[in-house]
């Protein structure tokens, strides 16, 4: 089976200033390179919106993936409003206290969708995930926002990175089996390997952030996308990369 991830798209509003990227055009150019690569399934791990939730960017986002004619499923990030969500993108296999979390059948892999778009994850999802753990018996794929580690990216490990990490790391950790775990959030491609929790950070479809200072600073205007190839007992994925588009092209 093979999966497409995007992240942080940060669309704004029309006449929302998004510091002169393009960020509708980079969209649009990373879903058309997704479409030529042909995926079974799209997933969208978070940040949708430039700075907060807002109905009109969502209502634009789903009409464009509708548009592709591939099926795909979204999670919301740490800029995103979670009800917003479900309503506009008819989500009702969410549970309760304000998140989306669900898990699914990718082949005969399973795919573990979660929100920690508040930093943490609630103690509800905490037992459902420990639940699922129990459940499972093979390798399981992971779809979220935040990385559960500190990734030496110097200015999301200071300032964005997740709060409950360690207790999450722990919980993963008392599985038998390798979890594979595709997030977003941190605006950089990274891998990282925790014991059998491997980590790939995918980069956004906006910027790229300089992990080499602890102030904000752009790294690259170049965007990205993963691609997953699940099979039996194999997961293997690789970023494909695009120049992303100012808005004094435009």
């Amino acid at each position: 089976m093979k999966i497409a991830q995007i992240t942080d798209l940060h669309i704004g509003l029309k006449d929302q200033d998004t510091y002169n990227v393009d960020v509708r055009d980079n969209f649009l150019q990373i879903l058309g390179e997704v479409v030529f690569t042909e995926p079974d399934l799209v997933v969208v791990t978070g940040d949708l919106c430039f700075d907060v939730g807002h109905e009109e960017i969502y209502i634009w986002i789903k009409s464009k993936l509708d548009n592709i004619k591939i099926p795909y499923l979204v999670t919301p990030g740490n800029h995103d409003d979670t009800e917003m969500m479900k309503a506009v993108f008819e989500i009702d296999y969410s549970h309760g206290d304000d998140e989306i979390y669900f898990a699914k059948k990718l082949s005969k892999t399973t795919a573990l969708f979660l929100d920690n778009s508040k930093a943490a994850h609630s103690d509800n999802q905490k037992k459902w995930i420990k639940r699922q753990l129990h459940q499972a018996d093979k390798n399981i794929v992971v779809f979220t926002h935040y990385p559960p580690a500190k990734c030496k990216v110097a200015f999301m490990d200071k300032n964005h990175a997740l709060e409950d990490r360690k207790e999450i790391q722990s919980l993963f950790h008392t599985y038998e089996k390798n979890i594979y775990l595709f997030c977003g959030h941190y605006h950089t491609e990274k891998i990282i390997h925790l014991d059998n929790l491997h980590i790939a950070i995918t980069p956004s479809t906006y910027i790229q952030i300089d992990p080499d200072t602890e102030d904000f600073q752009v790294g690259s205007y170049q965007i990205g996308f993963r691609l997953i190839e699940l099979s039996k007992n194999h997961c293997m994925s690789t970023v494909k990369y695009i120049d992303g588009k100012s808005l004094r092209e435009a």
